[in-house]
């Protein structure tokens, strides 16, 4: 499974980090070990279901515990049926360079 997420807390940081409240998402889901790509407007994680949806979860209460007003993340999940992988690599490998 794949997900990306972008969190948009309020206000996305403090006066001394302008972006400590994403920054602190975004130490969650590298503290969980999983394969994971920040990007600029979200980040992608590859795991298994029962890592990410637990995973999508911290990440965005991440955001309130660091002092965020409010948070709203918006998510876009990409799972195969059955055992079938699917990975950031299959997706976009053949744009890299």
């Amino acid at each position: 499974m794949i997900v990306e997420m972008q969190c948009l807390p309020v206000p996305s940081g403090t006066a001394a980090s302008r972006w400590a409240h994403v920054e602190t998402a975004i130490a969650v889901i590298e503290r969980s070990g999983l394969r994971y790509e920040v990007g600029p407007l979200g980040t992608s994680v590859e795991g298994s279901p029962d890592e990410l949806w637990p995973l999508m979860r911290a990440v965005h209460e991440a955001c309130l515990t660091a002092g965020a007003a409010s948070v709203v993340t918006i998510i876009k999940a990409a799972q195969q049926a059955g055992s079938a992988t699917l990975s950031m690599d299959d997706l976009v490998g053949k744009f890299r360079r």
